[in-house]
């Protein structure tokens, strides 16, 4: 059994977290409503600005959460 294989798959799953950060880097700010969504907390009063997007959070963790779960499906 080759001991390196663990390491490669390591390095597979950590090219591809790398890509798809570089992805939502690249293009986060076109995609449509993330930070926009209902729920999101914005609050505007004179010179202070004030945003918390509780909602747009909640869906990316959720997102991140399951996308974990499948890597470490297939890992086993």
């Amino acid at each position: 059994m080759n001991t390196l294989a663990p390491i490669g798959r390591l390095l597979i799953i950590a090219g591809f977290i790398l890509v798809i950060g570089g992805i939502f880097i690249a293009y986060g700010p076109r995609v449509p409503l993330i930070g926009r969504l209902p729920g999101d907390i914005y609050i505007k009063k004179g010179n202070f600005h004030f945003y918390f997007p509780v909602t747009s959070s909640i869906i990316i963790s959720v997102i991140v959460t399951l996308v974990f779960l499948l890597i470490s499906k297939i890992t086993r």
